[in-house]
């Protein structure tokens, strides 16, 4: 294909005029970057506004990169430039990676940023800028809000999640959807009965996670796997298990990540459902909930 150049290609265009656009987020680009290139992140809405700000001739050539050349980052950049007007763009074959093994000019160093695996220890979830989120549903509508965290670890092994816990207090259980406050507060007062969670005898939930199965297909910056653990709800633990993603941060952190539902009455969580009672009218509720977590946790 004429439109995916090589390296003795590229410099041969430049010579002729062509204009080099490394599309990655500017932080990529600012650690290393082709001699000689701009910059215009692909992930950015304003992305062909920069383009049009430097070359706003749609004749003149240019030649896209993205990292490595093994994904759709450079390919969907070229696609938005010729659906902009742009009549010739082309792409480095291996992109910024087989430049650089290369040993052509980069800026201002040969080093690229890799995260790292995260450092062995034990991580504390901040509470603070950390949440977890619901949603329930009945035939009518859904309902959706947040748990508090009370606190929470994440142990690192190996480069790999080894043991943790979460614990959520109940109390703190609260709805984002609903305007009129009457409403949300029969809600709450609903959810916090013993026909929900029984919140007075039960003031938190937990988890505990006990495995942790990587996926090989998973990517560096979001390295995934499948989290096993027992949940504690009410007077009831069970084992389960999810898919999640755990990233290190460049700032030495821990993000995490998981999104799944749960079958609410195998924690004695019962009322409304159509597979224990009959004739439950606008009472049914789905069995099925949405639980998702977003947290950070720092070393120490």
């Amino acid at each position: 294909m004429d439109f995916i150049l090589q390296n003795n290609e590229l410099k041969q265009r430049v010579d002729e005029g062509a204009v080099v656009i490394d599309v990655m987020t500017p932080e990529d680009y600012a650690a290393c970057h082709m001699a000689g290139a701009q910059n215009a992140c692909i992930y950015e809405m304003v992305f062909l506004d920069r383009v049009a700000e430097s070359v706003p001739n749609r004749n003149t050539e240019l030649i896209v990169y993205d990292a490595t050349g093994t994904t759709k980052t450079a390919e969907v950049a070229r696609e938005r430039l010729l659906q902009a007007g742009y009549t010739r763009v082309s792409m480095l074959s291996g992109g910024l990676a087989s430049w650089r093994d290369a040993g052509l000019p980069v800026e201002p160093s040969a080093k690229t940023v890799v995260l790292e695996m995260a450092e062995d220890g034990t991580y504390r979830i901040d509470v603070e800028h950390s949440r977890f989120e619901w949603i329930g549903r009945n035939l009518n509508n859904r309902h959706l809000g947040q748990i508090a965290i009370l606190k929470g670890e994440l142990v690192i092994v190996a480069g790999r999640p080894s043991a943790g816990s979460i614990v959520l207090d109940m109390h703190s259980i609260s709805n984002l959807d609903l305007q009129d406050p009457g409403y949300r507060d029969m809600l709450l007062s609903h959810l916090m009965s013993d026909d929900f969670f029984a919140v007075q005898r039960f003031p938190t939930a937990s988890f505990s996670l006990t495995g942790w199965q990587a996926q090989s297909d998973a990517s560096p910056e979001a390295p995934g796997g499948i989290v096993t653990g027992d949940l504690t709800i009410k007077d009831v633990t069970r084992s389960i298990n999810f898919p999640a993603i755990v990233a290190p941060q460049q700032d030495g952190s821990i993000k995490i990540h998981a999104a799944f539902e749960l079958d609410r009455t195998l924690w004695n969580v019962r009322y409304g459902s159509a597979r224990l009672f009959e004739r439950l009218g606008m009472h049914l509720v789905h069995d099925l909930i949405s639980v998702e977590l977003f947290a950070i946790a720092y070393k120490g």
